[in-house]
């Protein structure tokens, strides 16, 4: 009853030699699909996408997403450091506390964004894989740069740990039985080292389903039997790349490469709450200047919600106002909590407000839109 959990791990210099050796058990689908480098599940033989997305919402579910990249920033200067390459106030982020940010480029464009959970002694950053190469490329070019300026920082790619994501309202319960303890006292976006049935985790209360969960970091020589304890509990199933992509978009969570990319600021992506309020002032993180006029005084372009009529709008469909074009769609799929067509995507500033009507061209044909607040599905985030 294993996922598609690898039995080893490097962080090599090419998204194709990333490709790992993993374990799978029958209950793994025999459609695989290559992602980032790596062979991933769209679904598990024992549940389809829909019936996954919805046991997620209800019960928990274990995702594989151990080709993320993860990296241990240490040494004196380290906060300095980082806050030259995101948006984030990680000087006041509480220690024990994360943050989602997102690099930045010299234009303010993304080039991923990331989550930095803040320990006392360093910073634990997840970012994505796809963008791996690239992410790694652009800190150790300015980390050489800070060293040589006699910056104390240190980058260490944590190569020897899988994780592993438990997602969804029962998550919780199934962890605390694990464990022994209540964890009513760890806040959605906290982190903490947890010692799980004799095994040295990281446990992070986050996820990217829009529900209650938690990402834990596992040695990887533990990581197979961790994830054999996780499912099986009756409350807990397998669940793969379909239904995570439908669960984030309900959650109104963007997927890079879609919904982000380096052409796209974080003010227009709706995303300016991820800029501390002291850095907004401050700037000192490239692209600043760009950020800094755009929060003044507005940019061309927003990231809007959709819920579409008639057959679900893809990514790249156009989106039109009055017959004219103004957008295009960046994720979209049918939403089996809402039983609507639900989409994600850009359009020109002043089209953005919930309640629009716009059109979407989907086959050769056009459909009617509305605008509408994000998350489609009310957050299920657990607070103290």
């Amino acid at each position: 009853m294993l996922s598609a959990l690898r039995l080893a791990r490097s962080i090599p210099t090419t998204n194709a030699a990333r490709s790992v050796q993993r374990a799978y058990s029958a209950a793994a689908t025999s459609e695989m699909v290559p992602f980032a480098g790596w062979s991933m599940p769209v679904q598990y033989s024992n549940l389809g996408v829909g019936a996954s997305h919805n046991w997620t919402r209800t019960n928990a579910s274990v995702f594989d997403v151990s080709h993320m990249l993860a990296t241990r920033i240490t040494g004196k200067d380290r906060v300095k450091f980082y806050e030259t390459l995101t948006v984030a106030d990680i000087e006041n982020l509480p220690v024990g506390s994360s943050t989602l940010s997102v690099f930045t480029n010299e234009n303010g464009g993304i080039i991923d964004d990331t989550i930095i959970c803040k320990h006392q002694d360093s910073l634990y950053i997840v970012s994505n894989a796809g963008c791996a190469d690239k992410d790694l490329a652009h800190i150790r070019s300015h980390l050489k740069e800070f060293q040589n300026k006699g910056g104390d920082v240190d980058l260490k790619i944590i190569d020897d740990h899988s994780l592993i994501a438990l997602q969804g309202p029962k998550a919780a319960p199934v962890l605390e039985g694990l464990i022994g303890k209540d964890l009513r006292d760890l806040p959605f976006m906290d982190g903490r080292f947890i010692t799980i049935k004799g095994i040295e985790c990281h446990v992070a209360r986050s996820g990217y389903t829009g529900e209650d969960g938690f990402e834990i970091s596992v040695p990887n020589s533990d990581a197979v039997e961790f994830t054999k304890m996780l499912v099986s509990d009756p409350r807990v199933e397998l669940a793969g790349l379909g239904a995570r992509d439908s669960l984030r978009l309900e959650a109104g969570l963007c997927l890079y490469g879609h919904d982000l990319d380096d052409t796209i600021t974080p003010v227009e992506a709706g995303l300016t709450w991820t800029i501390g309020k002291r850095r907004r002032i401050e700037g000192g993180f490239l692209g600043a200047a760009t950020i800094q006029d755009q929060l003044k005084n507005g940019v061309s372009r927003r990231r809007i919600g959709l819920v579409v009529q008639g057959a679900p709008a893809r990514e790249g469909a156009q989106i039109f106002a009055n017959g004219e074009l103004v957008g295009k769609v960046t994720s979209g799929c049918p939403s089996p909590s809402t039983k609507k067509n639900v989409a994600m995507g850009y359009v020109k500033n002043g089209l953005h407000k919930s309640g629009t009507e716009l059109e979407v061209e989907v086959r050769g044909r056009k459909q009617k839109a509305v605008v509408t607040k994000m998350p489609f599905v009310p957050a299920g985030y657990h607070k103290v």
